[in-house]
């Protein structure tokens, strides 16, 4: 064999060596290894109220109908902005044909239309919407906690979800007889339930409330923020 062609197979040979060196250190398994998972919660008060109000009505003239529905939601809108720290917004609004018996002739028109409120002033938008109930309906209630509010506790829930992950890593490595642990991944998450409140939206619409009347009270409930860190750790043993 030509010396030139003995160099290239020998040069060849080399780096196929370490080509197969360099693919089993990228296939290096990793042993003692350990999922852990930490979870710690706070029930946190609603600080937001959430009210859902309604006009419908009925009339065989649908343009009549929609201008009743228009002018009974400006005046309660204009009403409502008067109500300092309440956010006014409209909701849906549908309008649908009402039939005879045998459900082939329109005999009249039927419309609806939501007005939606929102205050962190729970004693204001309670008395508005018992105000307003003289006009409109009520459709719903519900509270919630704010954004910036859920941000602050998650922030502190987080802090704790860390510390807690690293108790049961240390515990995981005492129990498997290492003498310490390597963290290879951590991921946080953050969540959290909101359940509706509708009893006094049940007890404000069964006492029929009219302009001006007493605003009753509130009780707007917790909801549970959870906060969970999950992770892998690699144990050194002695």
């Amino acid at each position: 064999m030509p010396k030139f062609t003995r160099l290239a197979a020998a040069l060849a040979l080399c780096a196929a060596s370490l080509g197969s060196l360099s693919a089993q250190a990228g296939d290096e398994v990793h042993y003692n290894q350990v999922a852990v998972r930490a979870e710690v919660s706070q029930e946190v008060a609603h600080d937001l109220m959430h009210v859902t109000l309604y006009s419908e009505s009925q009339n065989t003239d649908p343009a009549k109908l929609a201008d009743q529905i228009t002018r009974t939601l400006n005046a309660a809108v204009e009403k409502a902005r008067k109500s300092k720290g309440v956010t006014v917004s409209l909701g849906s609004r549908n309008s649908y044909p009402v039939y005879d018996e045998k459900g082939q002739k329109i005999t009249a028109w039927r419309e609806r239309a939501e007005l939606r409120l929102e205050s962190a002033d729970f004693a204001t938008l309670s008395q508005l919407s018992a105000d307003l109930l003289g006009d409109l309906k009520m459709a719903g209630m519900n509270f919630s906690i704010a954004e910036k509010t859920r941000k602050t506790h998650e922030d502190e829930l987080i802090k704790q979800a860390v510390d807690a992950f690293k108790a049961r890593a240390q515990l995981a490595t005492a129990a498997l007889g290492g003498k310490a642990y390597k963290l290879v991944n951590l991921s946080l998450n953050s969540g959290g339930f909101q359940p509706p409140q509708p009893i006094m939206m049940r007890a404000m619409a069964a006492k029929g409330y009219a302009d001006s009347a007493a605003a009753p009270e509130i009780e707007a409930g917790t909801s549970r923020v959870n906060v969970s860190a999950d992770g892998t750790i690699e144990v050194q043993m002695p």
